[in-house]
């Protein structure tokens, strides 16, 4: 009562009943507008489904996360559902087929007012993505948010380097002569042996690698010997081969690499290979032997989160204060080798980048007050 129906037949399912479309609306002009646009769709190829008209731009977002990652690592999933968060909460009832350029646009702004521009860009991404993979389901006729441009948002955290005497202050901090690193309250495995980030930090120093490389580096791909009977003699070193990226993959072909250690780093490894033996044993049975280098006392892979933390106690320690994260000590090694005057494209090759713009301007932080070369 009250309001007025339309359908399209499109011919019979396979248990022969009548395949139909309905559309329904207040007055008999909305109903004719709506049956015009479904014959357009019909007209496009697009056959819409049935209870599509009622499909809500949530649900949308929750099938391709569901669907459209297969494959993917959890937390690639968790960051797409993370960055659409934001925009869901201004345009997650809407229904799709009815949502506008100009209500993505909306949602994108209110998301920029407090998220920075490279999370907004993933966002605008991840809901481009999101109403691609409807249309492929023939749930939606055109992806309205390829229309929008995307809103530049805050200013995001810049990434920086620590200076010469700030490094050397991380690493006396964390090589003091004391059992063990007291670390926040409430940090799960509160007191590990200092060796533990002095070693860690020691390496991301002296190599430059990532945070992801240095977590999943394995004992048997580290050589604290060498081999001076090989020409030209074997130094010491370690071989970069995998990540905590999916699969165990390095992020780039050119991040697979062979690095000479230094002695420093050398010494500080053996010395942490010897903690980690006490720690084994206490762990008996307890123990996981995944032949990781770094390791929780169980012998599981370490947090990213855990390692954070552990970094942020050493910089409290160092006083050079808490504001400072594990990547950036790559962001040190490239700033560093820098002032000391090696070549950019020689540095690239050791951090693993595919190209020297990349340690130029993204890794590369002028150290010097004033240039004056």
């Amino acid at each position: 009562a009250g309001s007025w129906r339309g359908e399209v037949t499109l011919g019979f399912t396979a248990d022969g009943k009548r395949d139909r479309r309905r559309v329904k609306g207040r007055t008999k002009t909305e109903v004719q507008e709506k049956l015009k646009a479904l014959h357009v769709d019909l007209d496009k190829g697009i056959i819409p489904k049935a209870g599509s008209a009622a499909y809500m731009v949530q649900q949308a977002a929750e099938d391709w996360l569901r669907e459209g990652l297969t494959g993917r690592a959890a937390k690639t999933v968790k960051k797409n559902e993370n960055v659409l968060s934001p925009i869901l909460k201004t345009i997650g009832g809407r229904k799709l087929r009815e949502l506008t350029a100009a209500e993505v646009s909306l949602a994108l702004c209110t998301m920029a007012n407090t998220y920075s521009s490279a999370a907004v860009a993933m966002g605008h991404n991840a809901l481009t993505r999101t109403i691609r993979h409807a249309e492929s389901r023939d749930l939606v006729g055109r992806n309205v948010a390829t229309l929008v441009d995307t809103p530049q948002g805050q200013a995001g955290r810049p990434s920086k380097s620590l200076t010469l005497e700030q490094a050397v202050a991380a690493l006396r901090a964390s090589g003091q002569d004391r059992p063990s690193l007291e670390l926040p309250a409430g940090l799960k495995d509160r007191r590990r042996p200092a060796s533990l980030m002095h070693a860690y930090i020691v390496l991301s120093l002296t190599t430059g690698l990532r945070t992801e490389e240095i977590r999943a580096l394995r004992w048997d791909h580290v050589d604290l010997k060498g081999n001076p009977e090989t020409r030209p003699p074997a130094p010491p070193h370690v071989s970069v081969w995998r990540s905590v990226r999916a699969h165990g993959d390095t992020k780039t072909e050119k991040s697979r690499r062979t690095l000479e250690l230094p002695q420093v780093a050398v010494q500080t490894l053996c010395e942490w290979l010897n903690d980690q033996a006490d720690e084994r044993l206490e762990a008996g049975t307890r123990w996981q032997d995944n032949h990781l280098v770094f390791t929780t006392v169980t012998g599981t892979a370490l947090d990213a989160a855990n390692v954070r933390k552990m970094f942020r106690a050493v910089c409290r320690l160092a006083g050079i204060g808490d504001r400072w994260t594990p990547r950036e000590l790559r962001h040190s090694f490239v700033s560093v080798m820098s002032h000391a005057g090696m070549a950019t494209e020689e540095i690239a090759h050791l951090v693993g980048h595919s190209s020297s713009r990349t340690t130029e301007v993204v890794y590369r932080h002028e150290l010097r007050p004033v240039i004056r070369s």
